[in-house]
């Protein structure tokens, strides 16, 4: 059975700002093996057999996503990485940014050799530009150490590119048809779909978007293959799953648990909440539940949201919490749709009158 850490297994473990003590920790021999060993159908079937799910919150199955990218017809594909972590309570990804930016950059690599991509963009949060030196070393350390170059995804052997664009603090470029507009120089807004962006989604090309979270699993998923990563979790959700918790903690921070473990493990054994009321999980946008309901596992099929948890104690309001949960949603709704839009505002003002 693999261990707890896969996506943190380098952190604080690495320097971030030298390749080398990635290097020695395996680094890159996920891509070599991608390559030298793999046609990039056999690269989507082991994720496909992995059984991995986005970890951005909806838990679409990668490798199914991967598959319709690489059939969708074009001669140009990109890889989107969705770093604009605007959700409330969320700070996962700034972490593992901090403290490993390799194997993001090697994520995104292989996720481009399956695909058919020469063309790879991190979208980082305008909040996180003290990150962007940081990604961009790693970045550039890789292509000056000839890992990302040539890149043979064609008869050509053109190589693979990756680009950091940083977003402007809008939340709903989170989204990831607002944030391919963002990329485009376009007002960042949902587009309808269908369209889906494996079919039609950076300037009209097949793109695969995925979070920081869910590109970091899939070097450990190539190199120690689907059976490695399949032994743990749920039989619906496979894998680990990183979490932020703040709030009224005594141990705020980063823990990587095994999908399915309980609600309870984290609050209490890890973050040492005492006294809770009740918790959210997934952000301004997730569910609250109740201290009974504390030994709900967290998983795909209960909950799970994009890994923010937000603890808080018998001395809380709960309409409070509510109400400026709702103010935040108001103020970053685009506008686009009316539930949204105008709903947003009627629940603001309602709540508005417990107060």
């Amino acid at each position: 059975m693999p261990e707890k850490r896969i996506v943190l297994k380098n952190c604080e473990v690495i320097n971030p700002k030298d390749i080398n003590t990635y290097l020695e920790r395996d680094g890159f021999k996920a891509l070599q093996k991608a390559r030298r060993d793999m046609t990039p159908q056999k690269i989507i079937d082991e994720v496909k057999a992995s059984g991995l799910r986005g970890r951005g919150g909806a838990g679409f199955p990668c490798g199914l996503k991967l598959e319709l990218a690489a059939k969708s017809p074009g001669d140009e594909k990109y890889v989107i990485c969705n770093a604009d972590e605007g959700e409330m309570g969320t700070f996962k990804d700034r972490y593992i940014l901090s403290h490993d930016p390799f194997t993001l950059v090697e994520g995104i690599a292989i996720t481009g050799q399956a695909i058919g991509a020469r063309k790879g963009f991190i979208y980082l949060r305008a909040e996180y530009r003290y990150l962007l030196d940081t990604v961009q070393n790693a970045i550039n350390q890789a292509k000056e150490k000839g890992l990302l170059s040539p890149f043979r995804v064609n008869l050509q052997g053109e190589p693979f590119d990756s680009e950091i664009r940083m977003g402007a603090g809008a939340y709903v470029c989170g989204e990831e048809s607002a944030l391919m507009d963002s990329i485009e120089g376009k007002r960042g807004e949902v587009r309808y779909r269908p369209p889906f962006p494996p079919t039609k989604g950076l300037f009209g090309k097949p793109t695969i978007i995925n979070n920081v979270e869910t590109l970091m699993n899939i070097p450990q998923i190539i190199f120690n293959g689907a059976p490695w990563f399949s032994a743990i979790g749920t039989e619906r959700s496979k894998g680990t799953k990183v979490f932020s918790i703040s709030g009224d903690v005594k141990r705020p921070g980063i823990y990587e648990l095994v999908l399915g473990s309980k609600l309870r493990e984290l609050v209490e054994e890890l973050a040492q909440a005492e006294s809770t009321r009740m918790v959210q999980v997934g952000g301004s946008t997730g569910r609250l539940l109740p201290y009974s309901m504390l030994d709900t596992p967290l998983a795909f099929e209960n909950v799970l949201g994009a890994g923010a948890v937000m603890v808080f104690n018998q001395s809380r309001d709960v309409i409070d919490i509510v109400y400026r949960m709702m103010e935040f949603l108001c103020e970053e709704s685009c506008g686009k749709c009316a539930p949204c839009r105008d709903g947003t505002q009627a629940l603001v003002e309602i709540l508005r009158r417990f107060s």
